[in-house]
């Protein structure tokens, strides 16, 4: 018997009647990150890792009714064994392992398999069957190892400053915004977006190491700001605050940069390969390690790269869902980054 079904609430396990970041309210939801397409408002009861407890208490609501697993621990419910195993993506996130008489079944939720010096490291776990997702599921998407992006994101604000230019980049308040700050922290100061800096003291509070920034605040100077590196959320992108700083020049970081005929890139000056999903070879590399004799595909490119799972043997289908909708998190979703932009 299969251990899930997809349903119109989202990802399904009847045995132990419970759902995996489902997308309307429900009474047990098994939360693999706090990123806002992942996890929603309404549900009775909240089931995630440690370190996202305080995340989506913080995105969501200081009310929610939250029981945390640590990576490698576990609980039963009617039976079926759930467990969490770290996925890579963002401080706290989680692959979902589910056992159930003898059948194991692993939601990864998003992951990516590059260790990027601040979030647990991606591990690989067997299973029968294996959710995967697939938002950088084409040959196309090859990620250079994140050190190089960091030296050519560093050698761009470094030219900046010397003529006398403001660096500001976008990335996203969770995830993005810290792995910056941790790469790039000790040339100059980094000045952070009230979203940013809120999502900082709750991590730093939670027990994670994160180098010092400073919260942007109307009495920092535009001089200030120029001789530093400036990080806001998406939602930030083309406001008036950013065009009326001093010659200020934008850098998205996305993987979807890796493709410069994307949307994105026509509204900033520059554009840096940083994703923190798997590429075309983390998404196989991980695949092939779980053993799954069956995958489903799900946001992204699923017809493509089902297909081409097919084709290598592995048995592979699409999945329609709602999650992939990250690119617009912080414009559409992210309502305390909204608020919090008024500020500046």
């Amino acid at each position: 018997m299969a251990l899930i079904e997809f349903t119109k609430r989202g990802i399904y396990c009847k045995q132990g009647d419970f759902y995996i970041d489902p997308w309307w309210p429900v009474d047990y939801a098994v939360t693999t990150h706090g990123h806002s397409d992942h996890v929603r408002f309404g549900n009775k009861h909240y089931l995630c890792h440690t370190l996202t407890k305080p995340i989506i208490k913080r995105r969501i609501s200081e009310d929610l009714n939250v029981e945390t697993l640590e990576y490698g621990e576990s609980i039963t419910r009617n039976g079926v064994n759930i467990s969490f195993f770290p996925a890579g993506h963002i401080i706290g996130s989680a692959q979902v392992r589910l056992a159930y008489k003898g059948e194991i079944c692993v939601v990864s939720g998003d992951y990516k398999i590059e260790d990027d010096g601040i979030t647990t490291p991606f591990e690989p776990v067997k299973c029968h069957s294996f959710v995967s997702e697939s938002t950088f599921g084409l040959p196309v998407y090859k990620w250079q190892k994140q050190e190089v992006v960091f030296n050519g994101i560093q050698n761009w604000v470094n030219d900046n400053i010397s003529q006398q230019r403001t660096s500001v980049l976008i990335a996203y308040s969770l995830g993005k915004a810290q792995r910056l700050i941790k790469n790039l922290a000790g040339s100059v100061p980094i000045y952070v977006h009230n979203s940013i800096a809120n999502l900082n003291e709750v991590i730093i509070n939670a027990g994670v190491n994160l180098p010092e920034t400073i919260r942007i605040v109307p009495e920092i100077t535009k001089e200030a700001l120029q001789k530093g590196i400036v990080i806001v959320p998406p939602v930030m992108r083309d406001s008036r605050w950013i065009k009326n700083l001093a010659q200020p020049v934008t850098g998205i970081c996305s993987g979807w940069m890796q493709v410069r005929a994307h949307r994105r890139w026509q509204s900033a000056d520059a554009g840096f390969a940083l994703s923190d999903h798997a590429d075309w070879n983390g998404l196989m590399e991980a695949i092939t390690a779980t053993g799954a004799e069956k995958v489903y595909v799900t946001h992204g490119f699923t017809a493509a790269f089902s297909r081409f799972l097919n084709e290598q043997g592995i048995e592979a289908s699409e999945v329609l869902t709602k999650f992939g909708q990250e690119d617009d998190e912080e414009s559409n979703v992210d309502l305390v980054a909204q608020n919090e932009s008024k500020l500046l």
